[in-house]
């Protein structure tokens, strides 16, 4: 449904994103997923025809609608994609059903038809309660939804959403989560939607677009990024709590893991790697060990009936999840304890060695 071939985007010298290449299927649920800055947002506003890029082609269905090649590209309005903006964006004179009606008018349907379509899509979003109301009287979540609901009235396509939930709270950024899923399925509209926060991209996601840097750094389901990481990156900023990355170093003829010498070796030895060790691998001893590194202890969570804990030294931080946690008080000295083998290896530039 969805293509995205060789994008970049430059503002004068910088490069915001960088030759980016995805296959989205249709009907699929893409989440763009990185840190501030990352380009994703830049991404999406192409894919919405607000920026045009520098290189590249961007195919609806099968239909070039951006070529930064040959610097030409279809008007936002033609493009059969619908927006949803971080801020809502609503007509503050019009009426929630105004709002929603607004798109129809301007695409001319009839208004039988534009009464239909318009009870339709309040009733889908449950708000048909709220058609007489003003924006100024609803509350943040409710505008959140009447923005959805003006989107997905003409049928696009695509769906586009820029961080829709983060003015939101917690307790209905998780309740308006589980209403945009429910809409996915009920529209079946590809969606591709912009966040730097990892639980909504894992547990709203069909497919996952990690970002960094203007990069992509892997494109894949949420279990794949989570048990098969490309890059050191994506180790660290996917999953809760995030892979623990240890640095290896040759030194003589073994290898120094964080602050003493291990019996772990690299692929083909290599001077300088990072061991990934996940966070319910790590155990916690009392005691030290030959395969144990002495952390102060900085933190403990309930997490899941379990218990999270988390140590620095060095600047070395390690998080582990455990039945038995340390009875040492905030402060105090811990021994991590490392597995017989990391789960995978990165070289310095943080791409996978195994």
């Amino acid at each position: 449904m969805l293509e995205i071939k060789n994008i970049t985007k430059r503002f004068g010298h910088v490069e915001a994103v960088k030759d980016i290449s995805i296959m989205v299927p249709d009907g699929s649920f893409l989440v763009l997923l990185g840190p501030s800055g990352c380009g994703k947002t830049t991404l999406l506003r192409m894919l919405a025809g607000l920026e045009h890029p520098s290189a590249g082609q961007l195919i609806f269905a099968g239909q070039t609608v951006s070529d930064g090649d040959k610097n030409w590209t279809v008007d936002p309005a033609k493009r059969n994609s619908g927006l949803v903006f971080q801020s809502y964006a609503l007509w503050p004179h019009m009426s929630v059903r105004g709002n929603v009606e607004w798109p129809l008018k301007v695409g001319q349907m009839t208004k039988s038809e534009r009464t239909a379509r318009v009870d339709e899509v309040l009733e889908l979003l449950d708000i048909h309660q709220l058609a007489e109301r003003y924006p100024n009287e609803i509350s943040g979540g409710q505008q959140q939804r009447v923005a959805i609901a003006r989107t997905i009235a003409p049928k696009p396509g695509v769906l586009l959403f820029d961080e829709p939930l983060s003015n939101l709270d917690a307790k209905l950024r998780g309740e308006m989560r589980s209403e945009l899923m429910r809409l996915h399925r009920a529209t079946g509209a590809t969606t591709v939607y912009v966040t730097h926060d990892q639980i909504e991209a894992m547990t709203m996601a069909s497919h996952v677009a990690v970002m960094n840097h203007g990069r992509l750094q892997q494109f894949g389901t949420p279990d794949e990024l989570l048990q098969d990481p490309a890059t050191s990156f994506v180790a660290t900023f996917v999953g809760t709590p995030p892979n623990n990355m240890i640095p290896v170093l040759k030194n003589g003829s073994g290898f120094k893991v964080g602050s003493k010498h291990m019996p772990f070796a690299p692929p083909d030895e290599a001077t300088e790697s990072l061991a990934m060790f996940r966070a319910e691998a790590l155990k916690v001893n009392h005691e030290e060990s030959a395969t144990s590194l002495p952390m102060e202890l900085v933190e403990m969570s309930a997490i899941a009936g379990r218990t999270m804990v988390t140590a620095l030294r060095d600047g070395l931080r390690l998080t582990a999840i455990t039945d038995d946690p340390p009875k040492a008080g905030i402060g105090q000295t811990i021994h991590m304890e490392l597995p017989p083998e990391p789960a995978c290896w990165f070289g310095q530039d943080g791409e996978r060695l195994h």
